[in-house]
């Protein structure tokens, strides 16, 4: 019993000393992913591919749709001249077939997001290796997102903008400014991690 409250009370005097003890500065970066990407050669030939790609889809669920508004109208004229069963039977299919095109609009949207992905990938890539050089470079503990930073006190030598290091590391020139909106950027599209030490 008196070496259990001897533990306690020492994992006490542990935990004690630990939260008086002065917590060492953190170096923290980060950077404008969207401004880097939107500026990587590359990027525009994703971005025209995707669009090119669902429009394609677009105009194929459109023909669906159509076709499919064709049998409900058809079906709208003729059900005065069917009995019971074939009217049910006739509702039953149309309601079918709306479940169907529903399910394949779906599957159009997640398949158009995971292409859309693998296109980003070597991209993505690329930005992580040169975010990680620069992130060891400048001896960073940690390396966030600029979306997610909500404050930064600009005359703290511990926390820097990356993003023009990062542009540098990849040898191009950035084509927007860090912290503009991006019209070209899916903002849905999976961020790269954060470099040295991670988000």
């Amino acid at each position: 019993m008196s070496t259990r409250v001897t533990k306690s009370f020492s994992l006490l005097l542990l935990l004690a000393a630990m939260v008086a003890m002065p917590v060492q500065a953190q170096k923290i970066g980060y950077v404008d992913q969207q401004a880097v990407l939107v500026s990587m050669p590359g990027m525009q030939e994703v971005q025209q591919e995707v669009q090119q790609e669902m429009k394609r889809q677009q105009q194929e669920l459109q023909q669906q749709r159509q076709q499919f508004q064709k049998r409900v109208k058809q079906f709208q004229q003729q059900q005065s001249l069917l009995d019971d069963s074939a009217r049910a039977e006739r509702q039953r299919e149309l309601q079918q077939r709306q479940r169907e095109l529903q399910q394949s609009a779906q599957q159009r949207q997640q398949e158009m997001q995971q292409q859309r992905r693998e296109m980003m990938q070597p991209l993505l890539e690329k930005l992580q290796g040169a975010i990680d050089k620069v992130a060891a470079q400048e001896e960073l503990d940690m390396v966030l997102r600029r979306e997610v930073l909500l404050y930064e006190d600009e005359t703290s030598e511990q926390v820097m903008d990356i993003t023009r290091s990062v542009a540098g590391e990849l040898g191009i020139s950035l084509t927007q400014s860090p912290g503009e909106p991006s019209p070209t950027l899916d903002q849905n599209a999976p961020p790269a991690g954060g470099g040295g030490g991670g988000q």
